[in-house]
């Protein structure tokens, strides 16, 4: 049998299935919002570029076969790095080592036109009758059941979700679906962008690092 999922906390967490009917509250992305993301340096690869499938499940991705393409950004660099580079670290400290940053950059993107995503935070979460540790703060054993969220309110007509960071919660993080957002109507920011493998990003990803009581290691062990 397999172990009940557990938030950061160590208290049982239960997911529960979106309500019947679905009607979240919807917050608008104005256009020219600025998202920032970390990605990876492999070929093709792009601060716009949509996950079609790739890997296993995420948190509200993936859903329908074929997939609906995703693309995972948040409201800070922080966010996005604490969302990404940092996510599986435990919050009690960890380390960071070089295959987890070195093939990883940052980026910003510009939304062009406003988008209309399902609020998975605030109110919106009390008027779906569930809360942050079940949801959006639940740990990764609970993504084939919080993955049910994404693929309603993608249902719902909408161009994605919006939630608070569980790792940085000053912080939106935000999904978008790939066949409501096409890459064209997002911009990239081109005043932005980071290499964590060497020089100055390198030292800004250490300093943020030792903040959070994360070891980043320049050699792998």
């Amino acid at each position: 049998m397999s172990p009940v999922p557990t938030s950061a906390a160590g208290f049982e967490v239960t997911v529960p299935a979106p309500p019947e009917p679905f009607d979240p509250v919807v917050e608008v992305l104005p256009a020219g919002s600025r998202l920032y993301r970390t990605f990876s340096t492999a070929p093709g690869r792009h601060v716009t570029t949509f996950n079609p499938g790739f890997g296993g499940p995420q948190r509200f991705s993936f859903f329908r076969n074929p997939p609906v393409p995703v693309l995972y950004a948040a409201q800070s660099e922080v966010a996005a790095v604490c969302e990404s580079l940092l996510h599986d670290v435990p919050l009690t400290g960890g380390r960071l080592l070089p295959e987890d940053y070195e093939r990883s950059v940052a980026g910003a993107l510009e939304t062009v036109h406003e988008l209309r995503l399902a609020a998975f935070h605030s109110l919106g979460l009390r008027r779906l009758g569930v809360d942050a540790p079940q949801l959006t703060a639940s740990p990764a054993r609970t993504y084939r059941e919080t993955v049910r969220w994404g693929a309603a309110a993608h249902a719902a007509g909408l161009d994605g979700a919006v939630w608070m960071s569980a790792r940085c919660n000053t912080d939106r993080a935000y999904i978008l679906f790939g066949d409501r957002v096409p890459s064209g109507d997002l911009r990239v920011v081109t005043d932005y962008g980071r290499v964590f493998a060497i020089g100055p990003d390198r030292d800004w990803l250490v300093d943020l690092c030792a903040f959070v009581n994360v070891d980043m290691l320049t050699r792998t062990p």
